[in-house]
């Protein structure tokens, strides 16, 4: 397990434009989707599915997610929403920061 951490967090490390770009790409998608998402329902239209929604956090694209559900004030009242978002930007900040910190310790030899 520490091994698969400390390969993600050199990656990370080695390559960090790479990471960033796609970060923000999938934070960016999922506030989006939130926010499509709440104009489709006050016109009554065709609506983007939960599962879609919950996908792109689980991608990595909580922190857009939770922000799009805050600024568009959508979906804050479904549990479902308000336990599952949170617990996924919450685990991948532990993985990511977790990798980094495994990675950085072991470079250090430590």
């Amino acid at each position: 397990m520490k091994a698969f951490f400390l390969s993600v967090g050199t990656a990370i490390l080695n390559h960090p434009v790479p990471f960033l770009i796609t970060a923000l790409a999938v934070n960016l998608i999922a506030f989006c989707l939130y926010g499509i998402d709440k104009h489709k329902a006050r016109h009554k239209r065709y609506r983007i599915s939960e599962a879609t929604l919950l996908l792109f956090p689980a991608l990595g694209g909580g922190i857009g997610a939770l922000l799009g559900m805050t600024f568009f004030r959508h979906k804050t009242k479904h549990v479902k929403f308000l336990v599952t978002v949170p617990c996924l930007f919450l685990f991948y900040t532990a993985f990511f920061v977790s990798s980094l910190l495994i990675a950085l310790l072991s470079s250090y030899g430590t």
